[in-house]
């Protein structure tokens, strides 16, 4: 599945870069590993997909914030945007979703959701839309 979205997201051809898959991070003696990263040429951040199987669970909000931080703390240079999460889930949950969201200040996205308001339009326009994903998700 990973592969398939590396693929997808760089065949996209909208400033995706590919930095790793499990990619390690550390912090506090505490080993992490994001699912995939990703760093857009475009927009200049960092982007953090995390894989979800199953419905969204409000505590994939706050393990991508942390991601975020991490990643912004860790590797974000200062000419450089803040980094942005994307969680991909297998499955709707529309209502927990908008309510986990509805204050994080990160720009977070979901699959099956429409991007919390917070995406700025000239970021959303540089990402797939949430259509994009599932369309290609549903076909493997």
């Amino acid at each position: 599945m990973t592969e398939h979205i590396q693929k997808f997201l760089l065949e996209l051809g909208r400033g995706f870069a590919f930095v790793g898959r499990q990619y390690p991070l550390s912090l506090d003696n505490q080993d992490f590993a994001v699912d995939m990263l990703f760093y857009h040429l475009k927009l200049r951040c960092y982007v953090v997909i995390d894989l979800k199987i199953g419905k969204f669970l409000p505590e994939y909000a706050g393990k991508m914030n942390f991601y975020c931080n991490l990643v912004d703390a860790q590797m974000k240079y200062p000419a450089d945007n803040p980094t942005i999460g994307l969680i991909l889930c297998q499955d709707e949950n529309r209502i927990i979703a908008e309510y986990t969201l509805q204050n994080i200040q990160k720009p977070i996205g979901i699959a099956e959701y429409e991007l919390v308001n917070s995406i700025p339009d000239e970021l959303k326009t540089s990402l797939p839309s949430i259509e994009e994903i599932e369309s290609e998700l549903s076909d493997h």
